[in-house]
């Protein structure tokens, strides 16, 4: 643990924070538990908003980097570059802090505690804000969480750079239109297999600085003032020692939503008195008279604040200031040209390849025509996703693909269709684009097809403009008379390249048997059109895996509202996918040998898997090794994902790989919620996927398996 979050560091800042707070009136201190703390002159203690953002970027206060969606940077499988792009968010914003504060703004998203990442489980592909997280999956949700938090929380000087939130605590997956009353009933089993092991590798690991409450309640009780997460989990059980923070306005759902309290006065001693430290909105302005009315003890409002000023005081905007390499930075550290070239090559890395047989990559001098069409080719909103900033440049599909073609062929384009309605012109007949689509594709020697989302159709309840109003997709079919028009092209039997421009899966059987190639690149970021083209033509070769399941039917799903993990994602579905969960083809090829493992026992001792692997075929590239577990007893879950690493070769080399299964990694949840490492045969699976069998029936490669015993 670095200095900074030791517990006679915490302990020292505490002692100088309720030294302050001693001699604040209860008004003052209630002040400061708004999410917009006012000033208290006297004191020398600034106006400070918490409420900050940092999905994928410093969002909603000006320009920045606008790096690929959250769940786009899943797809890289790449802890390091992910803990790279943190740093460079959190660099930019520090250096926006220090401009805003020279001038006196203190507004909101003005601050440095940003409200992310958000490491809910992608659990149903009907989720709208799915595409926040990295996935289905616990354990990968961890490993990029915790990096994604050391990038933010970048320490010098015992001054830490920004402060990072894991978000939202916990069982939070939709539905969004309901969020508000809505109460996600979970086993003890499930809760603590799945929902669980983001949130406690983030705050033992990256001591997170905040833990973000969720709207829904969590087996009967508000999860912004749930006492067995916030009190008995979190801060007992992991020893968590940073601030909670409510959802928006979730406390005020506490009597309007989930008529779990009376009034205002109930709902604010509710959630204060079980660990809430920081209200985003304005009903913890009631604990002045909840205070008052015995309600609440002071003193556990004088330890909520003096949480929140913990955090203020390592990040040296309060109390004592500590000079550190973060005085110095200013808007020329912003949006600097490493950081485009870090955002066009995270962008690169999260496209996922998901069929080609033999399209792709295309060669320029052959194919003279290319037809562009669909309304993601140039929407500009399919790029980013949400909770975004503002990039200084974007570039479009359309764009990214002229640009790489320049003078080698010419590109026709057509939006071919609305995103979600029957027509593009309001006052056009349906399908009024058909004979434009139909002509390029008669003029064009390959078709490149645009699909898919934005976030204008998947995203949070309340989204201005989210045409499906709750942020929830109804089913997995994509919207409007997209898949009409796919129809139509692939009916004109030219070569056909799909591009999927979407934040999570679709139910796209029928398109990609039909297509010759199907790529998708979930929201690719600000650089997505010059990411997309360098994988269609060849100058970089896909290596994204899929950090979801592509179901084959929405109608294969358990219902929305269950939030038990029977039928839900690569651990636990019995049907076959469509395209699974650590899926992902390459213009390369690997060959994976000399693989063994250092024990056939599993014991309290660290289990390492050791191989080589070549790359074996003409181009550059990378690949993911992954790990998988799997206890050979009914009942249990399919084989999980314990260990991945990204590997990077040049074609013809070659490299040594080492990965290492604590032996937790082999243990399991009961149905009481205690992990245990069961008696029996394990079987660990080590290859470039999933041991299922679409995967190898996909890839034509089987992982190396090794039987275990405990």
């Amino acid at each position: 643990m670095s200095n900074i979050h030791s517990q006679d560091n915490i302990e020292a800042l505490k002692k100088q924070a309720m030294a302050l707070i001693s001699q604040m009136t209860l008004e003052e201190k209630v002040s400061q538990t708004l999410n917009w703390a006012k000033a208290i002159d006297r004191l020398d203690i600034k106006a400070y908003n918490w409420w900050n953002e940092a999905l994928h970027g410093v969002a909603r206060a000006g320009v920045a980097t606008v790096f690929p969606q959250a769940i786009t940077m899943a797809a890289t499988f790449d802890e390091d570059l992910i803990e790279e792009v943190a740093d460079t968010i959190s660099t930019e914003g520090r250096a926006k802090y220090n401009y805003q504060q020279k001038y006196n703004d203190t507004d909101i998203y003005k601050g440095l505690t940003f409200w992310s990442p958000n490491v809910n489980i992608f659990r149903d592909p009907r989720w709208g804000r799915g595409h926040e997280t990295f996935g289905e999956d616990p354990y990968l949700t961890s490993r990029m969480g915790v990096r994604f938090i050391n990038g933010i929380q970048q320490e010098d000087n015992g001054v830490l750079k920004a402060a990072a939130c894991a978000k939202h605590f916990a069982v939070h997956s939709g539905p969004e239109d309901i969020r508000h009353e809505f109460n996600a009933e979970v086993s003890q089993q499930d809760l603590r297999e799945t929902y669980l092991p983001a949130f406690e590798a983030c705050v033992k690991e990256a001591h997170v600085e905040a833990v973000m409450g969720a709207y829904n309640r969590t087996n009967g009780e508000p999860c912004c003032g749930h006492k067995q997460l916030l009190g008995d989990i979190l801060r007992k059980e992991w020893g968590f020692t940073g601030h909670v923070v409510s959802d928006c306005w979730a406390i005020r759902d506490f009597h309007q939503g989930h008529k779990v309290t009376k009034d205002a006065f109930e709902s604010v001693s509710l959630a204060m008195n079980n660990g809430c430290d920081l209200n985003c909105g304005n009903l913890f302005e009631c604990l002045v008279e909840a205070v008052e009315k015995g309600m609440v003890e002071e003193s556990r409002l004088d330890e909520a604040i003096c949480n929140l000023y913990v955090t203020r005081m390592k990040l040296g905007i309060l109390g004592e200031q500590k000079p550190s390499k973060y005085d110095a930075l200013g808007v020329m550290d912003i949006d600097t040209p490493q950081a485009k070239a870090l955002n066009l090559k995270a962008s690169k890395e999260g496209m996922v390849l998901l069929k080609n047989d033999g399209l792709l990559p295309l060669d320029k001098k052959k194919y003279k025509t290319i037809g562009v069409i669909g309304p993601n080719a140039n929407n500009r909103r399919c790029l980013v996703g949400n909770y975004e900033g503002t990039a200084s440049e974007y570039v479009t599909l359309l764009e990214g693909i002229k640009a790489a073609v320049a003078d080698d062929a010419r590109v026709l384009f057509s939006d071919g269709c609305h995103l979600f309605k029957d027509k593009v012109e309001e006052l056009g007949t349906s399908n009024d684009r058909e004979a434009e689509l139909l002509s390029i594709c008669d003029a064009s020697d390959v078709i490149i097809l645009c699909m898919g989302l934005d976030s204008g159709l998947e995203g949070e309840e309340g989204d201005q403009g989210n045409a499906y109003a709750s942020g929830d997709k109804p089913n997995l079919n994509l919207p409007g008379i997209q898949q009409k028009v796919i129809d139509m092209v692939v009916a004109t039997a030219k070569p056909v390249v799909l591009v999927l421009v979407a934040g999570s899966a679709l139910a796209l059987t029928k398109s990609s048997q039909e297509v010759g190639a199907f790529l998708y690149a979930g929201y690719p970021g600000a650089q997505g059109g010059n990411a997309v083209a360098s994988i269609l033509f060849g100058e970089h070769s896909p290596e994204g895996k899929l950090p979801i399941t592509f179901y084959k039917t929405t109608e294969e799903l358990p219902e929305f509202t269950d939030y038990s993990m029977k039928g839900r994602t690569y651990r636990y579905m019995t049907q076959e996918a469509l395209y699974p969960f650590g899926y992902g083809l390459s213009y390369t090829d690997f060959e994976i040998t000399n693989a063994k493992i250092s024990t056939d026992t599993i014991s309290s001792e660290d289990v390492t898997v050791e191989l080589d692997i070549t790359n074996s075929g003409d181009y550059d590239g990378a690949q993911t090794i992954q790990v998988y577990i799997k206890l050979n007893k009914e009942g249990t879950p399919n084989p999980q994902l314990k260990a991945f690493k990204k590997v990077r070769l040049k074609k013809g080399e070659s490299n040594h790989v080492k990965l290492t299964l604590e032996s937790d990694a082999f243990a399991l949840y009961n149905e009481e919620g205690i992990k245990v490492i069961n008696e029996g045969d394990y079987t660990v699976y080590v290859g470039i996927s999933q041991p299922d069998t679409r995967s190898i029936s996909l890839l034509g490669k089987k992982p190396v398996e090794f039987k275990l015993k405990a």
